[in-house]
């Protein structure tokens, strides 16, 4: 778990407890395969509601009320010069430049296949199926941090405060993707993050324990990253002051588009990615959270907001899994908090169902007869 976060004062429900910003992020590699545009640094999406709300009902003849409620400055993006990638503002393309991006600009090579970079995604992209949880590109943005950085020391000791344990030698219990069905996976993925990468000074991190280290970093501490213009305009249109009737029927259209966005897109789609933070990283997990993570600005600035009154001193915890596993078997919770986490939880809930049987939920019994194959494509997804 995290090294534990407690209130220093009184904290009520609704109030946010603080907002971070990431060491480092990344989107998704499989945003540009499923048409997401957000912004290479700070991940705000970079579509409007409107084009939001065509692309995921695949109808480009629809037209949102109110668009004067969507925030997205379409003038303000710009490019990196020599490889196209796409930024919010020139805020973001400096700082990303200033950070990582020098190292990482694939320039004209942006397209080339044999490029090292361009090899280590395409490996990446192989060892599983969109959705992903996490990215090899957040482990290239830490090398090219440190590999751009004037005081080196200061980032490596950055990332040293994060969990980069590959087990909890105590319960014996090892991260999933460390284990030897993935041995091969992992040491190709090493030897083409050497090539692409290597820097005298993380010497450590590309030899075969290092790397499994670096993986189980960003594996136990990547939190995911949703951002969605559509959802921020729901959020505006929501605080309008309308006439009653024109509220009704702001609210039904907004129910209907929903409702048409699941029934085409299966359910809704933000565009994705990953970070590292340090304070979210501190919080403990508990199946019933006194506090929870979200991106109300529509970028990677994390908010994380108190669910019910919290006491000074009192811990804030948070949930490591979603709403739909938290509501599965003690055993399940735990056999996901065991094998992504390297801990056996023991808040509230999990205590007072100790005497449970051991048995799993049904949706994951349903699972049982799947293949090794099929077993080993669902986890790698949860890299």
């Amino acid at each position: 778990q995290g090294k534990g976060l407690f209130a220093t004062k009184n904290i009520r429900k609704g109030e946010t407890v603080f907002v971070e910003r990431p060491v480092v992020s990344s989107q998704f590699l499989w945003n540009a395969l499923y048409n997401y545009r957000a912004c290479d640094h700070c991940l705000r999406a970079l579509e409007t509601a409107e084009e939001n709300a065509q692309r995921l009902l695949g109808k480009s003849s629809l037209v949102l009320p109110h668009p004067e409620q969507c925030s997205i400055r379409k003038d303000l993006h710009q490019q990196c010069p020599r490889c196209q990638v796409t930024y919010c503002s020139a805020e973001c393309r400096q700082a990303a430049l200033e950070q990582y991006h020098q190292v990482l600009c694939l320039g004209p090579s942006r397209d080339d296949p044999t490029h090292p970079l361009n090899k280590l995604q395409e490996a990446w992209r192989n060892m599983h199926y969109p959705p992903e949880t996490s990215s090899i590109m957040l482990m290239a943005r830490m090398v090219a941090t440190v590999r751009q950085a004037k005081d080196k020391e200061w980032w490596i000791k950055a990332f040293s405060q994060f969990c980069s344990k590959t087990a909890n030698e105590e319960e014996e219990i090892v991260h999933k993707l460390l284990g030897d069905k993935f041995k091969g996976q992992l040491e190709l993925l090493r030897l083409l993050f050497t090539e692409a990468l290597y820097d005298e000074h993380l010497s450590r991190w590309f030899t075969p324990e290092g790397f499994r280290s670096l993986f189980a970093l960003v594996g136990t501490n990547g939190q995911g990253i949703g951002t969605s213009s559509l959802s921020q305009w729901v959020h505006a249109c929501d605080a309008l002051d309308l006439p009653m009737l024109q509220r009704e029927e702001l609210d039904a259209f907004i129910d209907q588009l929903y409702k048409d966005i699941e029934k085409e897109s299966g359910e809704f789609l933000n565009c994705e990615g990953s970070g590292l933070y340090v304070l979210q990283s501190c919080c403990n997990h508990s199946c019933i959270p006194n506090a929870e993570t979200s991106f109300p600005e529509n970028n990677f600035l994390l908010h994380l907001t108190a669910l019910e009154d919290i006491e000074a001193g009192e811990e804030i915890c948070i949930s490591y899994l979603d709403c739909c596993q938290r509501e599965r078997s003690r055993h399940s919770r735990n056999k996901i908090l065991r094998e992504n986490y390297l801990f056996t939880c023991s808040c509230p809930k999990c205590l007072a169902q100790a005497d449970d049987p051991d048995v799993t939920s049904d949706e994951e019994e349903e699972g049982e007869g799947e293949t090794d194959d099929a077993e080993l494509e669902d986890e790698m997804t949860d890299v």
